[in-house]
Order: structure tokens, then sequence, then C-alpha cells
């Protein structure tokens, strides 16, 4: 805290990515409290698989050019039973980490395990729990959407320091400046 009452504040950037869908979320962390600050969607559509990579790299770049995020955290892949989905799933995930690391930010990386831990206290909750907590956690009106709500959990899971609901610990790798709020 700074002598003029005003303390540093971390934000942090949430993606869930998809290659149709990647859901991001940002969050103000101000000590121990968290802070919703913007969620949304970025949409592929249809089309060749080199477009959409490249409508999801240029969409976190806008992302992180409007709201300035100090830290990136995205949700690791998981295997699926297709292995042609995998790949595609982790070629839609390093566009958008190319994303975040082409704007100078740290990258996290959660299980979704870990994600669902830090937010609901359960690694095995479903989706509808990860949203009703999210809106809960963030003091949300409504439920946001499915994947802004697993990219904001993921944002929560980064705030926590990937150990869930108890720790707001500090996780290592490079910072940019944090931003100074007024209180």
């Amino acid at each position: 805290m700074s002598s003029a009452g005003s303390i540093v504040a971390t934000r942090i950037l949430g993606l869930d990515p998809g290659l149709r869908i990647t859901g991001f979320g940002l969050i103000d962390v101000l000590g121990s409290q968290l802070r919703y600050v913007a969620s949304g969607c970025i949409k592929t559509g249809e089309g060749e698989l080199p477009g959409r990579l490249k409508i999801l790299l240029d969409g976190v770049r806008e992302v992180v050019q409007t709201y300035a995020p100090d830290t990136v955290a995205v949700e690791k892949v998981f295997v699926n039973v297709n292995p042609q989905s995998t790949l595609l799933l982790g070629q839609a995930r390093g566009a958008v980490i190319c994303g975040a690391v082409s704007c100078d930010l740290p990258v996290a990386e959660y299980t979704a395990l870990q994600v669902k831990q830090a937010v609901v206290g359960y690694g095995k909750a479903a989706k509808e729990q990860v949203q009703h907590m999210v809106q809960r956690l963030l003091e949300l009106e409504g439920n946001p959407s499915p994947d802004a709500a697993d990219a904001l959990a993921c944002a929560i899971c980064h705030a926590h320091g990937g150990r869930g609901l108890g720790g707001m610990a500090g996780v290592g790798g490079r910072r940019r400046a944090g931003r100074i709020l007024s209180l």
C-alpha cells in the first residue's frame, strides 16, 4: 500500500482455448480481493485452419491491447478420445499462447482439474458449478457464458496460485508493472 491510500493491482487474463470459441476473462487482484473487469469470447466461425488460428492470435492481441493485463493464465489441453480433436485444440491453444507472448506477457498454465479445484473446491465439478462459483466469487449479476466462465475460472485459479480457494500465493515468472488504483 502506498502512502496515498492506493494499492497495486495485478490484472490477470484467463483464456479457455477452443478452435471455434475461445473464452477470455479479466480480473483485477487487489490484495486478497478479486474484481471482475471483462469477459467474452473470440469466435472463429468456419473456414480453413490457418485463418481460424490467425483470428485467435489477433483476438488475443486485441484483448491484451484493450485491457492491458499483467499476466495470462491458460487452461492446459486434455487428451480427448479423438486424437484429431486433441491436435486441433492444441493448435488453438498454441495460437492463444503466441498471442499473449507476442505482447511480452508471462503465461501460466493450469489443468482443468487445478482450475476446478481452485474455484469450486472439487476437481471434477460440472461446468454449471464452475459458472455458479465464478458468478459468486466475482459478484456478477448473472452467469457468464460457459466459455467466458471457464476463462474467468482460469484467471481465479492463477490469482490463488493454482492451489485452490485457500491462498493468494505469488506465482513466479516475469511481471509487468502493476497498476495503481486509488481507494
